[in-house]
C-alpha cells in the first residue's frame, strides 16, 4: 500500500474539503455561513502521517483537525435521505494549510493547502455501515494537550447534506475523501510539534491517533515564478484562532480607553478628527432613544439593498445575514446598518434588539427606520435611527452582507471603526487615529472646562476664547 494513500488502498481521485462548517468555528471567526463551500485538495497531498515540513521563509503552518469521509458507492445527484450510503468509511484528518500564501490564494486553497503531505489521513478507517453520522467526535492534541474537541451534533450542516450538496454538483467517485470541516481551537505549530487527530464514537470504535511531526523544510519559495509568502496581524489572528492566542494587542478597546471615550463628547472628537482633516465622520439625521447613555463601541457592519422580489426570496428568508450578525456581535461591538437613509420600513425589531442587548452588543445604529420602536427602547440597548416605522424590512430592503465596508447617514463606516454616539449624535473614529484623537479631545476639553470658568468671572471672550499668548501663558502656569 503506498504510503502517500495513508490508511487509503489507492490515491483518491478527488479531496474535496469544507470551508467552515461547525457552529463553534463560525463563532470563533465571528460569522455564520448560511450554506457550506467547498475547496478541492490535490491528491498528492494526501499521506499517511509521519512528517510535515514547513517551508523555508514561513511562520504560519496551521492544523486542523477533521473528520474525513471516503466515498464508496459512486454519488451522483443523490438525496440526503440516501446519501450516507455512499459513504463507505470515516477516519480523521489533518487539513494542514500556510497562511502566509492565503493572501493572494484565498479561497481557492491551491497554494496554501496543497502541499505535499498537507492532508495526512488515518491511521484506521471505520466502516461507515451502523455509525450515526451525528454522534461522531473528533479530536485534537498538540505535544500532548487536547486543544479541539466537538462531535458532528455542533456541525452547522450534517455531514448526509455535505455529500448530497457536493453530489448535485460533481460526481463523487469511490475513494474520494471529503473532508468535513474543523471545529474551534484549530491554530498554528512550528517545527518540533507533534499533531495528533482521532475520530471516534465515544464509548465506541475510535481510528486511533493520526500522529504527525511537523520539521522545518529546507526549501522556500522563488518571487520570481510567483506570489511568495506575505503574513499581517490578519493573517495571524485567523491563523492561531484568536489575536490573543498569536499574541497580538486585542482589537478591542482597553478598559482605559473605553473609559475615556465614555468622558469624551462627541462634540470634542469631531472637532479633533476636522483638525486632521476628517470632517465627513458624523452619522447625520440619527438621533438615540436613549440620549442620556453613551454609547462606544467598535463596529460591526451590515448592508440592505433596495428591495427587489426575486433577491428577497433568495436572501431575505431563514438565517439572513441581518439575523446573523444580530446572532453573532460580540461584546462591546456596535451594530452598524447602511438603509441609505430608507425610513419607510424598519431595520430591526425588539427581537434583534434583544438578542442583541444579550451577546453585551454596546448598541445599534441605523440611518432607517425601527420597529416595535417603544419595545427597542424597554430593552435599554441604545439605539440610534431616523425614528419608528411600523412595517417590516421586507418592504424596502435586502439584508445583503457583513462586515463590509458600508455608507451610513452619510459616512463611510469600515469593520472595526470605533463608534461614539451621545445627546448630540454619532462620530465614527478609525480605529488607527483613536488614542490620538482622545488624548486631544480630553485635553482641549480640560481647556474649554477653564476657558469656562474664566468667562464666568466676568472676563470677555477676546482674546480668551480662542486663547492668545497672554491667556495661554496664563493657563499653562494655573492648569
Amino acid at each position: 500500500m503506498p504510503s502517500s494513500s495513508g490508511p487509503l488502498p489507492h490515491r483518491p481521485g478527488k479531496v474535496l474539503a469544507v470551508h467552515l462548517a461547525y457552529a463553534s468555528r463560525a463563532a470563533q471567526r465571528g460569522r455564520r455561513p448560511a450554506h457550506p463551500s467547498y475547496f478541492l485538495k490535490p491528491s498528492s497531498s494526501v499521506s499517511g502521517g509521519g512528517t510535515v515540513e514547513r517551508p523555508l521563509g514561513t511562520e504560519l503552518l496551521g492544523f486542523e483537525g477533521e473528520i474525513a469521509l471516503v466515498i464508496g458507492e459512486p454519488a451522483r445527484r443523490v438525496g440526503v435521505d440516501r446519501a450516507w450510503d455512499h459513504v463507505a468509511g470515516v477516519t480523521a484528518a489533518n487539513d494542514l494549510g500556510l497562511y502566509d500564501l492565503r493572501s493572494n490564494d484565498k479561497g481557492s486553497n491551491v497554494r496554501s493547502k496543497g502541499g505535499d503531505g498537507f492532508t495526512p489521513l488515518g491511521p484506521a478507517v471505520l466502516p461507515a455501515r451502523g455509525l450515526d453520522p451525528a454522534a461522531l467526535r473528533v479530536r485534537t492534541w498538540v505535544n500532548g494537550d487536547l486543544v479541539q474537541e466537538d462531535t458532528t451534533a455542533g456541525l452547522l450542516f450534517p455531514l448526509a447534506q455535505i455529500v448530497a450538496d457536493l453530489s448535485q454538483h460533481l460526481t463523487l467517485e469511490t475513494g474520494d475523501v471529503v473532508l468535513t470541516g474543523t471545529p474551534a481551537g484549530a491554530g498554528v505549530v512550528v517545527p518540533g510539534d507533534v499533531v495528533e487527530v482521532e475520530v471516534d464514537v465515544p464509548g465506541g470504535p475510535a481510528t486511533g491517533r493520526l500522529r504527525t511531526t511537523v520539521v522545518q523544510g529546507e526549501h522556500g519559495f522563488d518571487p520570481a515564478l510567483g506570489s511568495g509568502p506575505a503574513v499581517d496581524d490578519l493573517q495571524r489572528e485567523e491563523a492561531w484562532g484568536s489575536r490573543e492566542a498569536a499574541g497580538l494587542p486585542g482589537h478591542g478597546l482597553s478598559p482605559a480607553l473605553r473609559a475615556d471615550l465614555e468622558r469624551v463628547p462627541t462634540a470634542a472628537l469631531s472637532a479633533q478628527l476636522r483638525k486632521r482633516g476628517l470632517d465627513d465622520v458624523t452619522v447625520d439625521g440619527v438621533t438615540s432613544n436613549h440620549p442620556d447613555r453613551k454609547l462606544v463601541g467598535l463596529a460591526r457592519t451590515l448592508r440592505f439593498v433596495p428591495h427587489r422580489t426575486d433577491l428577497f426570496a433568495s436572501h431575505g428568508g431563514g438565517l439572513n445575514a441581518q439575523k446573523r450578525l444580530f446572532d453573532t456581535v460580540g461584546e462591546g461591538e456596535v451594530i452598524v446598518i447602511e438603509a441609505r437613509g430608507e425610513t419607510g420600513s424598519g431595520t430591526l425589531g425588539d427581537i434583534l434588539a434583544i438578542r442583541a442587548h444579550a451577546r453585551g452588543a454596546a448598541g445599534v445604529v441605523t440611518d432607517g427606520g425601527v420597529r416595535d420602536h417603544a419595545a427597542v427602547s424597554a430593552v435599554g440597548i441604545p439605539v440610534y435611527s431616523r425614528g419608528a416605522h411600523p412595517a417590516v424590512l421586507g418592504r424596502k430592503h435586502v439584508p445583503w452582507d457583513t462586515d463590509v465596508t458600508i455608507a451610513c447617514g452619510g459616512t463611510t463606516v469600515q469593520p472595526g471603526d470605533v463608534v461614539v454616539g451621545d445627546g448630540d449624535g454619532v462620530v465614527v473614529v478609525p480605529r488607527a487615529l483613536v488614542e490620538e484623537v482622545v488624548a486631544a479631545a480630553l485635553a482641549q476639553e480640560a481647556e474649554d472646562a477653564w476657558i469656562a470658568g474664566q468667562v464666568a468671572a466676568g472676563n470677555s471672550v477676546d482674546g480668551l476664547f480662542p486663547m492668545n499668548a497672554h491667556w495661554r501663558a496664563r493657563y499653562e502656569q494655573e492648569a
